[in-house]
């Protein structure tokens, strides 16, 4: 579809209309439709694991009760992944979990190593694909580079490494809705840091005239930053917890001691490893910054506490403290 003349004048005359050119519509891609004004005989329960619904044009549609439909849904949308597997989902905005009432805050650290480390100590990583369904996931990117567009190898090739991908995305999020749930119902306020997601994945790549550098570890670290789910925790966090999600500045979280209150960059000897060069507390990195986000921590540019002023221009060592034991 190409617009008019008469309405690319419009858009020009609009600068501040969002709307874009309209894109072509791929195939395989948000493939579904929507079903409003349903009634409550649209749908019925046939067993504990079965169910149908009223489509129209096309009768009653069976498919597996995976969980309890709340009454007075008005909508439901039918859909199918790139795996080839159909959905269909009711539109209902579920009720938030209830505050526990124990007055406890929690700070989350996400990372790619550990996808979310609590201030309590607990260190929640993403379940993902095993060794050997990661190899064969390699495979099948290759064989579908060499295979010929439109071609029926393809389309097998394609669907089956969609249905990996699927099993990835399925595990990813349902630890994201398992961990949202846990949190949101053992503390009463939950902190966590403020990410640029979108900025911290942009590609490396650069232009031509300028192209860019260390690309490809760029683009390995872009895909284990979104195989993580920070962005879908944070907004299942919010879903289920409204008005309990702080989110707090993450300048020098992480070479923050949350012991002391020392910032000196040469605390965090590695990913894992956190050692305060003034008081020599000795934690699991972030878990120290979990602990500085629960906190509510926010420094300044210069490295200091804002209430404190800076504490990290000369990092004072303990005369108590001779080695490392």
């Amino acid at each position: 579809m190409i617009p008019s003349p008469a309405q690319e004048a419009v858009m020009r005359d609009r600068p501040a209309n969002p709307a874009r050119r309209p894109s072509w519509r791929k195939a395989c891609r948000d493939e579904g439709f929507r079903v409003v004004a349903v009634r409550p005989g649209h749908l019925r329960r046939l067993s504990r694991n079965t169910g149908e619904v009223w489509i129209p044009k096309a009768g009653w549609v069976r498919f597996r009760w995976s969980r309890a439909v709340p009454a007075g849904v008005r909508s439901y949308r039918v859909t199918m992944d790139r795996a080839g597997r159909w959905h269909v989902a009711f539109a209902v905005i579920p009720p938030p979990v209830p505050a526990p009432g124990n007055g406890q805050a929690v700070g989350i650290d996400r990372g790619v190593a550990v996808a979310a480390a609590l201030s309590t100590g607990e260190l929640l990583r993403v379940p993902s694909l095993t060794g050997r369904k990661r190899a064969r996931m390699r495979r099948l990117e290759r064989r579908l580079a060499r295979a010929q567009r439109g071609s029926q190898r393809r389309r097998r090739v394609r669907l089956a490494l969609a249905r990996l991908k699927a099993r990835e995305t399925d595990r990813r999020r349902d630890w994201v809705e398992k961990a949202s749930t846990d949190i949101a119902r053992r503390f009463d306020l939950i902190r966590v840091e403020d990410l640029q997601i979108s900025n911290m994945t942009r590609s490396a790549k650069g232009t031509r005239e300028n192209p860019g550098r260390n690309v490809r570890q760029k683009a390995g670290l872009n895909r284990g930053i979104l195989r993580s789910g920070w962005g879908l925790l944070m907004r299942r966090l919010q879903d289920k917890a409204p008005g309990r999600v702080e989110k707090i500045n993450p300048a020098f979280t992480s070479q923050r001691c949350s012991a002391c209150g020392q910032v000196d960059p040469k605390s965090r000897e590695s990913q894992a490893v956190f050692w305060c060069t003034a008081c020599g507390y000795a934690c699991h990195a972030d878990v120290n910054a979990a602990r500085n986000i629960a906190a509510g921590h926010a420094v300044t540019a210069r490295g200091g506490c804002r209430s404190a002023g800076p504490v990290n221009r000369e990092p004072q060592l303990l005369t108590s403290l001779t080695g490392r034991q």
